[in-house]
């Protein structure tokens, strides 16, 4: 006899949606941003040894690129001042954070009361960083990470008693 998982456990179910659709879309965006942190945390804890503009140099040949430019060479140049120290403490913070979205993402996936307000406090917590940067610095993609913040806030607050168990 198969086994057969109860319809609360997962987004993608064929049947009755017992989740919302909002709701799946906050947890794809958790562990989507979980996944990405933890290859970028494991791709730079891989580099935090190699010779980055040395790499870098490289990588602009395999592209056909002309690393004489004043941009590359200015680029190589910062890159040389990243030391292996620095790397695996950003490769560890960015780790770090990757694992607490990974558990918010799965914490959301199993409706758990503490996993909301998880996702509501970082939410809140990036929403004045991202305004400060709005007003300093206006861009379309800091605009649009403002308002996917501020609609998971509003939305898990207005939902929270329908969408966690106690």
């Amino acid at each position: 006899m198969p086994c057969r998982l109860p319809r609360a456990t997962v987004c993608w179910s064929k049947t009755v949606a017992s989740r919302p659709p909002a709701l799946c879309a906050i947890i794809a965006l958790k562990l989507g941003k979980a996944l990405l942190l933890l290859f970028l945390a494991l791709g730079a804890w891989k580099l935090s040894d190699q010779n980055l503009p040395g790499l870098f140099r490289h990588l602009l040949l395999i592209l056909h690129l002309d690393p004489e430019k004043q941009f590359f060479v200015d680029l190589g140049l910062k890159l040389g001042q990243i030391s292996s120290q620095k790397l695996q403490w950003m490769a560890a913070g960015t780790g770090l954070y990757g694992l607490c979205s990974l558990t918010e993402g799965v914490g959301l996936l199993l409706r758990a009361q503490w996993a909301g307000w998880l996702a509501i406090a970082e939410s809140c917590f990036f929403i004045p960083i991202e305004v400060y940067e709005l007003l300093h610095r206006a861009s379309i993609a800091v605009g649009l990470i403002l308002l996917i913040n501020v609609w998971i806030v509003v939305y898990l607050w207005v939902n929270r008693e329908r969408l966690f168990r106690r």
